[in-house]
């Protein structure tokens, strides 16, 4: 039986996102990361395997402790409220960036999935769950009238999600609030006038 681990997995997994958010996958050394952790290599190696599997669990870690945590705070609200509350946060998280890190899974879809199958198949299901979350927002708020018919609720999800991307990407090179609010309220324009009150 493998021995228990000796350290807070949560806390390290925290640790490592932070590495691997700060530098990239190919620019974070094992050295960053015993260093990032302060646990030392061969520990991390037996509780994980090679770099690549620290991060996969980095990386799950992140999905589920950020946008999962995310969602879940948003699809507490009502549905129209919820979209804008989920576009809110990604503004003040893009604003507030002062190292420009961006988000970790638009990272990792640039960085690693077009030569990473499991990676791709990983990012491809957070945005999925991304996309499904905005999708059930606007059929809920169509069939409420609280948002408009105006567009299909599928085209909608979607359109938001491309937009949602394009904010992360413009939030590392351009992290100018009149660019990324204008972005968003844009896309929020969308919504339409509600039909009536919720």
């Amino acid at each position: 039986m493998p021995r228990p681990r000796e350290f807070d997995e949560g806390v390290v997994l925290d640790a490592a996102v932070q590495c691997f958010w700060g530098h990239g996958y190919e620019s974070t050394s094992v050295k960053d990361l015993v260093e990032g952790t302060g646990i030392a290599a061969a520990s991390l190696y037996n509780a994980y395997g090679d770099k690549r599997s620290i991060y996969r669990a980095a990386l799950d870690r992140y999905i589920e402790s950020s946008i999962g945590a995310r969602i879940e705070r948003c699809e507490a609200l009502p549905p129209r409220a919820a979209i804008v509350a989920f576009f809110d946060e990604i503004l003040r998280r893009s604003l507030n960036d002062r190292e420009h890190k961006g988000c970790l899974v638009v990272n990792s879809a640039l960085e690693l999935a077009p030569h990473d199958p499991e990676i791709r198949k990983c990012i491809a299901a957070v945005l999925k769950r991304i996309e499904a979350f905005f999708l059930a927002c606007v059929k809920t708020g169509q069939a409420e009238g609280t948002i408009a018919r105006s567009m299909a609720a599928e085209a909608l999800a979607q359109h938001f999600l491309g937009v949602l991307m394009g904010v992360r990407v413009l939030a590392r090179v351009r992290p100018e609030r009149a660019l990324l609010e204008g972005v968003v309220s844009t896309a929020l324009s969308l919504l339409g006038p509600p039909l009536h009150a919720s």
